[in-house]
């Protein structure tokens, strides 16, 4: 009996390796209208995931994009939601987390790093780097993902490369690999060089991108180069690649992998220019899934029993049939449709006999799923993000925390006979953290107060609570920008008796959260009362239900 269940043993391990070997999962990070969404469609062109890319802002002939799913991006042609893209390509696994671009849904984006292997810091190289992704950068190093960097939109006037560089290791102290280099930019963007193949790639444009790139490949040194390519253009590239060699840093895949060098890739989105080079070069240098911290050490992906946490919940993707997604990271071991598990917060066992394969808004069921993929499970209210499922041994994945927000408002509803809807509107949308929601200490104020990061996150509140519950909603803005959690809880608060120059309110778990005008009020607070500890970011609580 030994050696059957060591065989079996064996043979797992060995599929485990040879499944997370071929995965790879990266997020998106960028600033909007750096051309995310754009970059997301081409990767799935490429990945043979769709045959034909869709522009964001889609004339009524053209298909939408794949990832902007909700109406409200359709609409406004951004993104607001983060959605999962899973895709083969050339033998490998794919899982593509798209996020927001927009500042005012970066707490989506955080939530979406922690269940990211590698992250993709795509940049306008016109504009170079901008406030939203050195933001989101920071996240990344944090959690020490390795970052690959796309410069994008080459097909218009840009800065100088080397300049771009240049504002990448001074700002943000990264060394840089330039895997591709430009041949010119603009209208003179002709193809790039791959470092990697010592070749040059002459792309031919073809009507706005819709269909992959064809280009022409020669070597260095070629004779062909001076009928292909203007002679100032190749003398130029030559130029630089002396440079490159001279003075660049030594390409160094350990660097990458601990979040300290950042492979460099060129080209255009919208024209498809260098997007397959990227998507080449990327599934040779990224991470695979790794070891992930628990409460019961790292947990290296092999390790047998099923493990796996939530960070994200999203409602009503599906409008006919109103349902609500849990997002899954598969951290260890092997996920079968209809296995139960363990469900760490709770004490509970559930079945998970729904699974899905997400693909933006569309789903189709899945059987198995391996460490680095994610999986989608139906949610009647089970799940909260942060939670973690396991068979085996206990053990809970580190939590997620939830950032200060910084714009609140009460959210009323003007029409009692919608009171019901108003109720599980509320209560959903909470759950799948698209707005904080907290509550007022004073009992008889009874109506939620949306803490939201941008005023977009009270629009999509609203318009969803219109579109999809059928409940008109009426904003009265409050006068605070900061909010600081309570160290210590209610007793710390009742130790240091009353406060002037703010209020206080309860988030999710009934935990005290103090509201202030501006920084200053704050700063006065802490200066009056040594005592009273604050936190800028809700303490992650395990084992309790939130409210």
């Amino acid at each position: 009996m030994l050696c059957i269940l060591g065989f079996m043993s064996t043979e797992l391990e060995t599929e485990l390796q040879t499944e997370v070997d071929r995965r790879r999962n990266f997020a998106i990070i960028s600033h909007p209208d750096a051309g995310k969404t754009t970059l997301t469609e081409k990767l799935l062109l490429y990945g043979g995931a769709i045959h034909e890319a869709g522009a964001v802002k889609a004339r009524a002939q053209q298909r939408r994009a794949t990832s902007d799913w909700m109406a409200m991006e359709q609409q406004r042609g951004i993104s607001i939601t983060s959605t999962v893209l899973q895709f083969g390509y050339l033998d490998c696994q794919i899982n593509l987390l798209d996020t927001p671009g927009h500042q005012d849904f970066s707490e989506d984006t955080y939530r979406t790093l922690a269940a990211a292997d590698n992250a993709v810091m795509l940049e306008d190289a016109a504009k170079g780097l901008e406030p939203q992704t050195r933001k989101l950068f920071e996240v990344c190093r944090m959690r020490q993902i390795p970052i690959f960097t796309f410069f994008n939109k080459l097909d218009r006037p840009t800065r100088e490369p080397l300049e771009l560089l240049d504002e990448i290791e001074q700002e943000l102290g990264l060394q840089t690999y330039p895997t591709n280099w430009p041949i010119g930019t603009g209208d003179r963007f002709k193809g790039v060089f791959d470092r990697r193949r010592r070749q040059i790639h002459l792309f031919e444009r073809n009507p706005h991108g819709r269909r992959e790139a064809k280009d022409t490949v020669v070597d260095l040194g070629d004779p062909r180069i001076e009928d292909l390519l203007e002679q100032d253009l190749y003398y130029q590239l030559k130029e630089d690649l002396e440079l490159l060699e001279g003075l660049g840093a030594e390409f160094d895949l350990e660097a990458i992998h601990a979040g300290q060098m950042t492979p460099v890739f060129w080209g255009s989105a919208m024209t498809n220019f260098g997007v397959q080079l990227f998507l080449d070069a990327f599934l040779e240098y990224a991470l695979k899934p790794g070891d992930r911290k628990s409460s019961a050490g790292m947990m290296p992906p092999s390790y047998p029993e099923f493990t796996g946490f939530v960070f994200k919940l999203q409602a009503n993707m599906d409008p006919k049939h109103r349902d609500r997604v849990a997002f899954v990271r598969v951290c260890t071991g092997k996920f079968e449709k209809d296995m139960t598990v363990n469900h760490a917060r709770t004490g509970k066992t559930v079945r998970l006999s729904r699974p899905q394969k997400l693909f933006a808004q569309d789903r189709e069921s899945v059987e198995i799923a391996y460490p680095g993929d994610v999986i989608g499970l139906n949610n009647p209210g089970v799940f909260a993000i942060g939670d973690s499922i396991y068979t085996g041994k206990k053990l809970e994945y580190e939590g997620i925390p939830c950032f200060s927000p910084e714009l609140f408002a009460y959210l009323k509803n003007p029409n009692p006979s919608k009171f019901k809807q108003f109720h599980k509107g509320i209560s959903e949308l909470r759950e799948e953290g698209a707005v904080q929601i907290m509550y007022s200490a004073d009992e008889s104020k009874r109506d939620p107060i949306l803490a939201a990061v941008g005023q977009l996150q009270f629009e999509v509140v609203q318009f969803r609570m219109q579109s999809e519950y059928g409940v008109e909603t009426l904003l009265d803005m409050l006068p605070y920008s900061v909010a600081r959690w309570v160290v210590g809880g209610w007793d710390a608060l009742e130790k240091v008796g009353r406060l002037f120059n703010t209020v206080t309110v309860k988030d999710n778990w009934e935990r005290p959260v103090l509201l202030f005008k501006n920084q200053w009020n704050l700063q006065q607070i802490q200066a009056d009362h040594k005592d009273l500890l604050l936190n800028a970011i809700a303490p992650v609580v395990s084992g309790q239900e939130p409210t």
